[in-house]
């Protein structure tokens, strides 16, 4: 007898609270069902981060879709944060180097900008802009806790004041301090291990918690979805491609995929250069 589809349901269950068990605040699963819906936890990070004991946020928004130009590569912010005076905060867990790459730090500032200026403000009006990434590992291997990028003017050996902020947190880093603290325990499985009480309660939520537990097993398989649609549109792109390479019109190329003659033009249309 074939395994039904109860069973394969309830297999992917137990699967994901096997991982939920494993998981660390530095996990960015994990980490969308921490700061989702609490501001005072991403209150509380900012302010040991960037040293601003006065930093008051009034929104912080989990996996933010940042796209404004057509055909333009996508962002997805793990926490989007905005405080009273205007800043805005972008705060990435990279568990991989690769994931930290500094041209990714600029584009991702980049967005930023293009998100908080609409048309007719003047470029005087872009907020200051903080690009957060939280690595596992120590990515500059020099033993700093924290790693504060901003552009210079060269010539004149000053400050270029352009508001642009970028922000490597090594997630190595042990010591005393609340920043070694807290990497700690964005390392930590388990709650009780933790020094803030603060992270604590809503690791200890999200893991023992009936209800908090069915919402991570919400966020693992909104991500499976997403996963699987995103696989979906990169599969009916290629084969928009072979099919308009065959010479069949746009339109016909649309009904055929599923997707939308708009979005077809996009991908068949060459990018400039």
């Amino acid at each position: 007898m074939g395994v039904t589809g109860w069973q394969k349901q309830e297999q992917r269950h137990q699967e994901d609270l096997q991982r939920l068990r494993g998981f660390r605040p530095i996990d960015d699963t994990f980490m969308r069902g921490l700061f989702k819906e609490n501001i005072p936890l991403a209150e509380f990070v900012l302010r040991i981060i960037t040293g601003k004991q006065d930093l008051i946020l009034i929104k912080c928004e989990t996996q933010a879709d940042f796209k404004r130009v057509t055909g333009a590569r996508s962002i997805c912010l793990d926490a989007y944060a905005t405080d009273s005076t205007g800043k805005k905060y972008d705060i990435e867990v990279q568990r991989s180097d690769n994931g930290a790459d500094p041209h990714r730090a600029r584009y991702h500032s980049s967005m930023m900008d293009v998100e908080n200026l609409d048309e007719k403000q003047d470029y005087r009006e872009l907020p200051d802009t903080y690009v957060i990434f939280i690595t596992e590992n120590d990515y500059y291997k020099a033993g700093e806790p924290l790693y504060v990028i901003e552009n210079r003017n060269l010539t004149l050996n000053q400050p270029f004041d352009d508001g642009a902020h970028i922000l490597y947190v090594n997630g190595e880093y042990r010591d005393d301090s609340d920043l070694g603290k807290l990497m700690h325990d964005f390392n930590c499985t388990n709650a009780s291990d933790m020094y803030f009480d603060l992270l604590a309660e809503k690791t200890r939520y999200l893991k023992e918690n009936p209800k908090g537990v069915s919402e991570m097993c919400k966020v693992m398989e909104d991500l499976r979805n997403e996963s699987y649609a995103e696989g979906r549109e990169e599969q009916a792109k290629a084969t928009a491609i072979r099919l308009n390479q065959k010479g069949l019109p746009i339109e016909d190329i649309a009904d055929s995929i599923g997707f939308s003659i708009e979005t077809v033009k996009n991908w068949l249309t060459p990018k400039a250069v």
